[in-house]
């Protein structure tokens, strides 16, 4: 099981809980953890990347062991730490502006 955390306005879009638990079928990639959430709750789909291409949308970020994963191919296997559920996955609005 992959620790998620969303950012606000997608965990209360998905009604859910800030933080989720989902089960990714091995290899444990950023793009099949995606999948698995667009799978379980298929309101999100288009809001973290897009509908044809699966690229990440521009401003939501991905932050493993506190670490930018955002620039990572989806194809990356996540960090032991986040396979044996000891840190999440975050999923993150990005700002903007000046």
């Amino acid at each position: 099981m992959i620790r998620l955390i969303l950012p606000t306005h997608l965990w209360r879009l998905a009604n859910t809980d800030r933080e989720i638990e989902i089960e990714v079928a091995e290899p444990a990639t950023i793009g099949a953890t995606l999948d698995a959430l667009e799978r379980r709750y298929p309101m999100l789909r288009g809001t973290i990347r897009d509908h044809i291409t699966k690229e990440r949308r521009a401003y939501v970020r991905f932050f493993a062991c506190g670490e930018d994963w955002s620039h990572e191919p989806q194809e990356m296997l996540l960090p032991e730490a986040v396979l044996k559920g000891e840190q999440p996955l975050r999923i993150v609005g990005a700002m903007a502006g000046g």
